[in-house]
């Protein structure tokens, strides 16, 4: 394997890497903990105001931080230390978590929140270093490969852990909360050790003359607003992906509270990231060859017809008909988008512009898990909360057709 290709794959591991605290902790475990370990004291809808009040929380700090955080990395071409310094804090927040206990749960809820700055933090950093890694005509391959390696990697671990929480006893732990416990601390492990590559394999270049301080980020944001690809485009990307990263946030304590079994919510999980996989590399192809943009229409209307069904959903069946379809176009819309923006900004300041990317996104998803949260608190009825997030899909659709493809401009 040549240099440029060994960079590629170390790249693309982080997302093997930190996806396992997506799928184990965040989606997986930690809201299934929370309900029947650690606030097992609450109501159901305190629980689900609090978890999407925490998840909230976290975006929003990442959202004031990462404008600022990627243009200070771009000039002193330091965004593998600042992934590498969010890697370790989220690892640590994550061996911390499995030593709180239920007289605590509101500490685990600060934990479990800085934990999720460190997720979302540092894959802004990860997003800007494809431009290291990836030219314009393979972008939409090396993207898809990230999202791919993702996607098996936090599914290969969220099945470890499964297996580690309904079996505790052939792994010699007493019960499924140790059991739990256990898995946030190989969580932590994962995620330091699979980054590691990155930092070995992956190169910047050297270090911007150009000053980081307020007012040339000031310029930046009115540079980005003069900018109408680059704007409409973002504004787009802020509302679709607020309502993926919610159902992804979401989804478990959604089917818990329709009365889903623990283990179907498991299972369709799993089915998820493995269906997620292959789909995502076929969504890399599907934007060479029928464009990023209608690849992206296509994975944006099965989202909406997925979020309708949820609304009707009885059924465990139907719970994991409901995963399978939304893994189809997951990481595909996640990873065209990803390469979609690379096109439209300068290659060189990708830290900075990754930085209001990202910032945007998080921004988004400040309002999904907490619009969830509302709803199903002042009316009581889990099911109409979901019907939230159609709004915006649509909406996220309709800015998108106002952005030119980047061989266009």
């Amino acid at each position: 394997m040549n240099a440029r290709r060994l960079a590629q794959w170390s790249w693309a591991l982080s997302a093997w890497a930190n996806h396992g605290f997506m799928t184990t902790v965040a989606v997986g475990l930690f809201p299934i903990y929370f309900d029947r370990y650690l606030g097992a004291t609450l109501s159901g809808e305190r629980q689900t105001l609090y978890l999407g009040a925490t998840n909230s929380a976290a975006t929003f700090i990442v959202m004031l931080i990462a404008p600022w955080l990627g243009a200070l990395a771009d000039r002193r071409a330091s965004k593998k230390r600042w992934l590498m310094g969010w890697t370790v804090a989220g690892s640590l927040a994550c061996a911390v978590l499995s030593g709180i206990d239920p007289a605590h749960w509101s500490w685990a809820l600060l934990v479990y929140g800085v934990a999720s700055v460190s997720f979302w933090a540092g894959s802004s950093f990860q997003d800007a270093l494809i431009v290291e890694v990836a030219d314009t005509h393979e972008v939409n391959r090396i993207s898809s490969l990230g999202f791919a390696l993702g996607y098996v990697g936090g599914g290969l671990l969220f099945l470890i852990n499964v297996l580690l929480a309904t079996h505790p006893a052939w792994f010699h732990l007493g019960n499924a909360t140790e059991a739990t416990r256990v898995a946030f601390r190989d969580v932590a492990v994962w995620w330091l050790l699979f980054t590691l590559p990155l930092f070995w394999w992956v190169s910047e270049p050297p270090p911007s003359a150009r000053p980081s301080g307020l007012r040339e980020l000031w310029a930046t944001i009115r540079h980005i607003a003069a900018d109408r690809a680059v704007r409409n485009f973002l504004l787009a990307y802020w509302l679709y992906i607020d309502a993926i990263n919610t159902v992804q946030l979401m989804a478990v304590d959604f089917g818990t509270k329709l009365g889903f079994s623990s283990d179907a919510l498991i299972k369709a999980l799993l089915l998820v990231q493995f269906i997620a996989f292959p789909f995502a590399l076929l969504f890399g192809r599907l934007g060479d060859y029928f464009g990023v943009k209608r690849s992206i229409y296509l994975g944006l209307a099965v989202f909406a017809g997925v979020t309708c069904y949820a609304y009707f959903m009885h059924s465990e069946t139907q719970f994991y008909v409901l995963a399978a379809v939304f893994g189809t176009v997951q990481g595909g819309v996640q990873a065209l988008s990803r390469s979609y923006f690379v096109g439209l900004i300068p290659r060189e300041r990708a830290g900075e512009y990754f930085g209001f990317y990202n910032m945007l996104a998080k921004f988004a998803a400040v309002l999904g898990p907490l619009a969830m949260g509302v709803v199903a608190f002042a009316t009581g009825n889990q099911r109409l909360s979901i019907l939230v997030l159609e709004f915006f899909f649509i909406g996220g659709a309709l800015l998108l057709a106002r952005v030119p493809m980047p061989h266009e401009r």
